[in-house]
């Protein structure tokens, strides 16, 4: 498995820009599609961003779509999400995750995202 581990997360104020980061460690991290996911009080997992072994494709839903960049550097072993445009419905604990099968294809589902990390807080306030 792949241990990672996210940083970036605070208090923000709507409108603001910011970047989370996660650092990868363990098996070959390049080998992985990653994902970003928050979780709100009261609501359930979603994923917000997901990015291919290579980086060239990307996935994002309707509700982050033009807000929310993923990105990953490969030499570094690290994955980022750039979000602008923040409004309160962002707040949230916001995961980075990896699949748990290496080059993986078709849709981001949740349930094959095997290595998790701890989570960082994204508050924003109106």
């Amino acid at each position: 498995q792949v241990q990672l581990v996210e940083s970036g997360g605070r208090l923000v104020q709507a409108g603001d820009s910011l970047r989370l980061s996660c650092v990868a460690s363990g098996q070959t991290f390049s080998y992985f599609r990653m994902g970003w996911f928050r979780q709100a009080p009261g609501k359930e997992r979603e994923i917000v961003a997901g990015i291919n072994w290579n980086g060239r494709s990307t996935y994002y839903p309707d509700s982050v779509k033009g807000r929310f960049t993923i990105s990953r550097d490969n030499a570094k072993n690290t994955v980022y999400l750039q979000m602008s445009s923040l409004n309160p419905e962002d707040t949230a604990v916001y995961y980075c995750a990896a699949e748990g099968s290496q080059f993986g294809r078709g849709s981001y589902v949740s349930s094959d995202f095997a290595s998790w990390g701890q989570g960082t807080q994204v508050t924003v306030s109106s």
